[in-house]
């Protein structure tokens, strides 16, 4: 018997992509000079982590079948994996962002509307599709003695099941467990109230890590309620039951025992879904609670064993892992699942040591020089020569639809331009690529060559630290380049006809380093205090609400970097009220790297002829977060001026990163001399 849906296919990813380290959290709190020039392993002495972002089909390939996976084997390979996969069909992927006392709703980035086709674009067919490629991969990520919980609801529970039988066996299947949840009391007209989610748990093989969880008896009564037994006391004065113990014989079970032993617990589970008043709510809508990951993590991993989340939202399972001693992978597409799970784990990094408890660093990475066909869609099944007039008809298609939403004509002849507007060259980057250093200087060079003096460059993503510097450097030459961020609107056909996609400009930081010289015997220090921070989003625009709106209506919209609340009350009035009011308020988080530049970037990539295993150097840096301020839910405050680190007398660079309300980053060096 064989599950069959239409467009499966047998082939799995086996693309192997090199993971490049582009932020390392080493100190909750920046206390003494750190020992930056080593270059860490995945998993070194003080067990780091990787946490990601990128499509994770190509984060499971590159595990399995790259370097990495040497690392996951000598750490005893990945003994569980819970994953809590989109299983709504109305997800979206925006966010909902407090800013002056309001809501603001985020809409989905490119990568994320890529993805919610690719999930839901066919219906249950895509969405069976997507999930088993990448439960295979998992399967074979596991080690022998390995399990997955699978997380889903009344959606797509029966094709789960199928799909888990077919990767997984069902000889290997052990539970579903029943996540039961309180809810309001509602009436339905021809149903019961839905309140459970499913949570289907396969092993690898017959022999799984497994622990039986416990849980306390409430009271002795609430023990002699279940059992419905008598209870009594011997000579010393000791309550106890009888029990059947089979064969007709019964036996003692003394009270203050089965106490300290508790209950077995069943595939039924009566925890509470996290509500707003929960001191562990963060905000993030899918948000589940720890107690739920606490007793899956404890069933089936111990202590030091490594444990997984590719699905990781708001990062439950990396907290609760850390908590507990797990080593942790953690990956999302979102970025701002992956700022959501950076804040979390600094956060548990200071509660764990103001307990007086181990606490881990951990690494975030990125998947690096993503092939251009795996999100333009080139059919895999041609032949070569076919392969790269649909890839070069693709690019010359994606070309032109983002000079059509720029509103620039196309040009001939040019290495780095495409098109041209208003007397202004016009460069596009990849779809899936960051903008590079590389990029910016191939651009400089032409401008150099053909006598051109002003450019814009559009990206949908920017290499870290790139701007002001090599913006400074091209106007040392006499190149004016504005660089701009290509929104995903360019990808809604009436939003380019409407003329209504806004490019905006990169955001950038202003930074004063405060340095204290050495003398008397005390060293030197720094200091770095945030001066300012500006962007240009545009998201909607006040005219089109304005347009739109309907009477006793309000509306939040973004345009030029600030955020205005549009009303309409029952006259027709409209008034507007403008939500940022300071520049602190764009600014959710900022860290310091002391140092840049004292860790170089290095990837792991296997030679395909020896298929040894090779360390090379991007050229790039990894970012040292040694000092950090944030928002949460319930601290709103942000420090705008670091903690002040002893260093050694010398030149240095100084690189401050700044990711704003919308989960993007943006980073500045400035080079001191102490």
């Amino acid at each position: 018997m064989e599950l069959v849906w239409n467009g499966k296919t047998g082939e799995v990813c086996n693309v192997v992509l090199p993971f490049q380290t582009i932020e390392n959290v080493d100190e909750p709190r920046a206390e003494k000079p750190g020992d930056a020039s080593r270059q860490m392993s995945l998993f070194d002495e003080r067990g780091r982590q990787l946490a990601g972002w990128g499509d994770n089909k190509l984060i499971l390939s590159s595990l399995k079948n790259g370097p990495l996976r040497e690392e996951i084997e000598a750490q005893g390979g990945l003994k569980l994996i819970y994953i809590d996969p989109p299983f709504d069909v109305g997800a979206d992927f925006s966010m909902d962002i407090e800013i002056g006392g309001d809501t603001f709703t985020k809409k989905p980035n490119i990568l994320e509307e890529i993805a919610y086709r690719d999930t839901w674009g066919k219906g249950a067919d895509s969405f069976i599709a997507m999930i088993y490629e990448r439960l295979v991969l998992m399967r074979d990520l596991l080690a022998e003695d390995g399990s997955i919980y699978v997380h889903c609801d009344w959606r797509v529970s029966g094709y789960l099941r199928l799909v888990l039988d077919e990767v997984f066996g069902k000889s290997n299947y052990c539970n579903e467990i029943i996540w039961h949840y309180s809810g309001w009391n509602k009436k339905l007209s021809r149903s019961f109230e839905k309140r459970n989610d499913s949570i289907f748990l396969y092993s690898k093989t017959l022999s799984p890590t497994f622990n039986s969880y416990f849980k306390p008896w409430e009271s002795k009564e609430a023990y002699v309620k279940a059992r419905k037994q008598k209870v009594r006391t011997d000579d010393n004065g000791r309550e106890y039951v009888l029990s059947d113990a089979g064969g007709g014989k019964r036996i003692k079970r003394y009270l203050d025992k089965v106490m300290d032993e508790g209950v077995v617990v069943d595939n039924v589970w009566n925890l509470d879904k996290l509500n707003n008043s929960a001191t562990e709510g963060i905000g993030y809508p899918t948000q589940k609670p720890e107690a739920l990951l606490e007793r899956i993590i404890k069933a089936s991993s111990n202590e030091g064993d490594l444990i997984a989340d590719f699905f990781c939202g708001s990062g439950t399972t990396a907290a609760v892992a850390e908590k507990l001693g797990r080593k942790w992978i953690a990956t999302d597409l979102g970025k701002f699942a992956i700022h959501t799970t950076r804040k979390r784990m600094i956060g548990v990094q200071r509660q764990l040591k103001k307990e007086g408890k181990n606490y881990r660093a951990f690494e975030i990475l990125n998947l690096g020089k993503y092939e251009r066909q795996h999100f333009i869609g080139v059919n895999p099944n041609l032949r070569e020569e076919e392969k790269q007039k649909q890839l070069a008809a693709k690019e010359a298609a994606f070309v032109d639809l983002i000079l059509r939403a720029y509103r620039a004509e196309r040009v001939e002849n040019f290495a780095s331009f495409s098109g041209k507007r208003a007397g202004w060259m016009v460069a596009i980057g990849p779809v899936n690529l960051p903008i590079t250093r590389l990029f910016v200087e191939e651009i400089i060079l032409e401008c150099r060559k053909r006598h051109i003096t002003r450019a814009d460059i559009l990206g949908f993503e920017f290499e870290m630290g790139l701007f002001p510097n090599v913006l400074d450097e091209a106007r040392a030459k006499g190149i004016d380049i504005t660089p701009k961020y290509i929104p995903a609107d360019v990808f809604d056909k009436r939003a380019v006809e409407k003329n209504q996609v806004v490019f905006h400009d990169v955001a950038y930081i202003e930074v004063t380093p405060h340095i204290t010289p050495e003398e008397k015997g005390e060293s030197a220090t720094i200091a770095v205090e945030l001066t300012d921070f500006s962007v240009f989003y545009s998201q909607d625009s006040v005219a089109h609400a304005e347009e739109t709106l309907k009477k006793k209506g309000s509306k939040i919209v973004v345009e030029k970097g600030e955020i205005i609340k549009i009303s309409r009350d029952k006259d027709g009035i409209i008034t507007r009220e403008q939500l940022t009011r300071h520049w602190t308020d764009w600014i959710d988080y900022w860290s310091v790297d002391f140092d840049f530049e004292s860790m170089r970037e290095i990837i792991r990539v296997r030679n395909p002829y020896t298929g040894e295993t090779e360390e090379q150097w991007t050229g790039d840096y990894v970012f040292e977060n040694e000092w950090q301020s944030f928002r949460t839910k319930k601290d709103r405050t942000l420090e705008l001026v670091s903690t002040p680190l002893e260093c050694t007398p010398g030149r240095r660079k100084i690189a401050v990163k700044v990711v704003d309300i919308f989960g993007n980053d943006t980073m500045t060096i400035v080079e001191v001399s102490v």
